[in-house]
Formats: C-alpha cells, sequence, structure tokens
C-alpha cells in the first residue's frame, strides 16, 4: 500500500489525467482500491525510484500506472513490463485506455495488445481506446 500511495502522488501526467479526467477517481484512491481488489505489483528502477504499478482483476483486466521514472530506465521499464505480462497465467488480459496517453498506447503496442473499438467514456465523455491480448500457443 505504501508503494501504492508513493505512485499515486508521483503520476505521470497523462496518467494522471486519465484516471482523474477519463476515469472521475483520485489516484491514490483508485490505487487504493485496485492494489487490494486484485493480483498487483510494483516497478522499481535500479535507481531505488518507483516506476509504476500495475495488477490484474480475477477477470483478466490489466491495468498500470506510471512515473516520469520509466523515462530514467525506459529499457529496464519496459522489459519488466513485458515480463509480467508474458508470466500471467490468464488466457485473455484486456482493459482500456486513454486515447491522448501516448506512452501507454505505445508500451501496449510493444506488449503485444491489440487495439479494439473506440469509444466515449466516463464523466468528461472523453475517447478510450479498448485493448486485449489473447494467450496464443506460441506464448
Amino acid at each position: 500500500m505504501d508503494a501504492a500511495l508513493k505512485v499515486a502522488s508521483n503520476l505521470l501526467p497523462d496518467d494522471h489525467r486519465e484516471v482523474t479526467e477519463g476515469h472521475g477517481l483520485d489516484p491514490e484512491s483508485a490505487l487504493a482500491i485496485s492494489v487490494n481488489n486484485c493480483d498487483s505489483v510494483y516497478f522499481q528502477v535500479p535507481n531505488g525510484e518507483l516506476a509504476g504499478m500495475a495488477g490484474v482483476h480475477k477477470n483478466g483486466q490489466i491495468w498500470m500506472l506510471c512515473t516520469p521514472a520509466i523515462y530514467d530506465y525506459p529499457h529496464t521499464f519496459a522489459r519488466e513490463a513485458k515480463r509480467f505480462v508474458n508470466e500471467r497465467p490468464e488466457e485473455k488480459l484486456w482493459n482500456f485506455v486513454d486515447k491522448r496517453n501516448k506512452v501507454h498506447l505505445k508500451l501496449l503496442k510493444f506488449l503485444g495488445f491489440q487495439f479494439l473499438d473506440e469509444f466515449t467514456y466516463g464523466p468528461n465523455n472523453l475517447t478510450f481506446i479498448e485493448f486485449a491480448r489473447v494467450r496464443t500457443n506460441s506464448d
């Protein structure tokens, strides 16, 4: 929970905007709820800073929120994120992302997710993109 509070107080601007404007939530509350209701991890980069948190709910809904520390060690962070996703036992991982969140869109593509439908969502009717990754025999 300590890591969740640290990450929530230092989110990337686009992640903060997605949580607050897109979902209408307070980052600290959103992370606290998510951490308590799913299998979650935090990412720490070599200099000791927290780079983010991620989790997967029982229904395969995956999420991730990041801090500016991802820019200090982008390759390390991306490799660890890929390892986290690849080691998940769920057949299907899915969620949706704010279309304005370019960093996450790029990361999701790197992690092997496919982009599906666009739709408006949340208190501000922002455009979100549904994404999913289905495990195949070659995974």
